[in-house]
């Protein structure tokens, strides 16, 4: 019976959604032996770092990922990067194919002068660093300043705001890292804007997002109400028969029903603003001001009016998508690996952000997953030698593997407990480290 080896570099959604479509591909005569690399000590990608902690349901999904690595054949190389402690060359000449789901880490640019002020920086940067990722744990963040202003108009803006805009004391009973919430207990910022270059009707934000706002109990949500309407006659205008799609209604009534949700005079804002075309970031050598170039819709069209506005602010977050971070022997256009529906030549494949860009949502990468591993499994040919991965590594080097990360995930779990967290995240490679010693 034959056996082959694939190598899934990358343990967040798209890795695992991976490995499970080869497990679940197999057969009495084709069997998968899975070694799934990963650059930090700890796996599940954005659902540890990017999903915002006020929305634990979403991480329940790590279930699936812990019984895809309990099943037999699956390895863990965490602590194990690549281009640094393995070439992505010698793991195309040990394994049957590579599949690489490496995601997108890099915020994309506004290109615009100002940008690069202190307190101007990306989600890229604010969200892992909310979440405890070791990279971001050290990010020099001022939030003693009164307003910010988030630029973008999909989820990852809406959380970036909410984080900032919410009553902190909501989340002491997350896994935001202790880093984040003890400055979001201290931070002056009151009031968050959320700004996006085109209409409402246009918005990537998905309505359950919407339909949380009013939840808010410390925090009063703002939409422009003739703005709304404005909208839906635009989008119902250029629809077919009239009808919109079932999303865009849904966005649209979930913003109709904020517009008109009573305000609890609260102390703390979020309010929205579309049609605002980011211009230029003003300050002395930190962030004061920001321009906006004013938008209309013109035949379903973008236009820029030449008309501005400004907003006094001291903190700019933008979150405008993200890009792939180069990787050495992988050609890349556009901000992700250059591909043909998953193949990217030789016996080197892709899932995910990696593959398609940073569009859809965790349960996106399942069916993109299984659609490359049927690609993957039609270009099979003989099974390759039984050479092992660890023939590539120094001898001393700490792997971890998966019962050392089950013991880091004990240990956040049992340090939450007593406080009535899901755990407490440790935030550093060494702490991380030191708690998977045992």
């Amino acid at each position: 019976m034959p056996q082959y080896k694939i190598a899934v570099v990358g343990a967040g959604p798209a890795g695992y959604f991976t490995a499970q479509a080869l497990q679940n591909s197999q057969t009495e005569e084709l069997t998968f032996a899975i070694d799934m690399i990963e650059r930090l000590p700890t796996p599940w990608g954005l659902v540890r770092s990017g999903v915002a902690p006020d929305h634990p349901k979403i991480k329940t999904v790590s279930k699936v990922f812990e019984k895809v690595a309990a099943e037999p054949g699956f390895r863990l190389f965490g602590n194990v990067e690549l281009g640094k402690d393995i070439e992505l060359k010698d793991l195309a000449e040990r394994y049957d194919a590579v599949v690489m789901c490496t995601g997108s880490s890099i915020g994309k640019k506004l290109g615009i002068p100002g940008e690069d002020l202190a307190n101007s920086l990306s989600a890229a940067e604010f969200v892992p660093w909310y979440n405890g990722h070791p990279d971001y744990s050290d990010l020099d963040i001022d939030l003693s300043g009164k307003v910010a202003v988030v630029i973008g108009a999909g989820n990852v803006a809406m959380d970036c705001a909410r984080m900032l805009a919410l009553n902190p004391i909501e989340l002491d009973t997350t896994d935001t890292a202790d880093h984040a919430v003890n400055a979001l207990h201290a931070s002056s910022i009151r009031k968050v804007y959320i700004a996006g270059r085109r209409g409402p009707e246009h918005a990537a934000f998905t309505s359950p997002e919407l339909r949380e706002l009013p939840k808010l109990e410390h925090t009063d949500v703002y939409f422009d109400s003739d703005l709304i309407e404005d909208a839906h006659k635009r989008a119902i205008s250029q629809a077919e028969f009239g009808e919109l799609e079932k999303h865009l209604a849904s966005n649209l009534e979930a913003m109709r029903l904020i517009a008109e949700h009573p305000h609890a005079g609260n102390e703390r804002s979020m309010e929205f603003k579309f049609l605002s075309a980011p211009k230029e970031i003003r300050g002395e050598g930190k962030v004061e001001e920001i321009i906006f170039g004013i938008n209309q819709v013109v035949d379903g069209k973008v236009v820029d009016t030449g008309e501005t506005y400004s907003i006094k602010c001291d903190l700019v977050i933008t979150a405008i998508g993200y890009e792939s971070l180069p990787i050495q022997g992988v050609n890349f256009v556009k901000g992700k690996i250059d591909n043909n529906e998953g193949r990217a030549g030789g016996n080197i494949y892709t899932v995910g952000w990696a593959k398609r860009g940073p569009s859809g949502v965790i349960g996106t990468n399942k069916s993109d997953a299984s659609d490359v591993v049927k690609l993957l499994i039609e270009d099979l040919k003989s099974p390759k030698s039984t050479r092992d991965i660890t023939e590539l590594i120094s001898s001393g080097h700490h792997i971890v593997a998966q019962s050392e990360w089950q013991r880091i995930n004990a240990a956040e779990v049992a340090a939450g407990e007593p406080l009535g967290k899901p755990r407490v995240k440790a935030t550093s490679v060494a702490q991380l480290l030191s708690l998977g010693q045992g």
